[in-house]
């Protein structure tokens, strides 16, 4: 059996603060080539929610996002904090922060990688059901959002228009949609 990790020889940090985390790494593969530098991106551990009221609406943010330079919808997400003490908690704060719903409902439907190749975090993906308007939006700074409610079938003719684009939040509604029954596999 062949083995396929590489070996870590020196690592050293070229940017590091609070928004992101950049690592060149010195490696060798088992062939014995030295690929330098590796960079490898560190972000903490990731939360996504797909929260379904009793209505069966999705609740969604709507925000700028500078990367693409557009204003998106997206699920409620956001990064586990030093006071989360597990994902749910940090997806039950994110939701409530984001959106000011709630829930007693919540299940986690699936782990993912962002990136495997170059990124260190994984994103933990949630379903909220029976979610309820309990509080106000406590935003950081840079948050600007609206919270969009949209029927969870229509939610379908917003991917092919193009407007939920989010990739990881793709992933996370299909395994909301799957454990909600709705996915099915012949």
């Amino acid at each position: 059996m062949h083995s396929f990790d590489w070996i870590l020889l020196k690592s050293k940090y070229v940017v590091k603060d609070k928004w992101i985390t950049v690592r060149a790494d010195t490696c060798q593969m088992p062939n014995g080539t030295i690929v330098e530098p590796y960079y490898v991106l560190e972000y903490p551990t990731w939360v996504n929610v797909v929260a379904l009221t009793k209505n069966q609406e999705v609740i969604l943010v709507k925000q700028y996002r500078h990367g693409l330079k557009e204003t998106v919808l997206e699920l409620p997400c956001g990064a586990v904090e030093a006071e989360d003490v597990s994902p749910l908690e940090a997806a039950k704060r994110e939701l409530l922060e984001e959106s000011g719903y709630t829930s007693n409902n919540f299940i986690e439907t699936g782990i993912l990688s962002p990136n495997p190749a170059n990124h260190t975090n994984l994103t933990h993906c949630f379903l909220a059901t029976d979610v309820e308007l309990v509080a106000a939006l406590k935003l950081d700074a840079t948050e600007h959002i609206d919270v969009v409610l949209l029927p969870l079938n229509k939610l379908i003719e917003v991917i092919e228009n193009g407007v939920f684009l989010q990739a990881l939040h793709m992933s996370s509604l299909f395994f909301a949609l799957k454990k909600l029954g709705k996915v099915q596999f012949y």
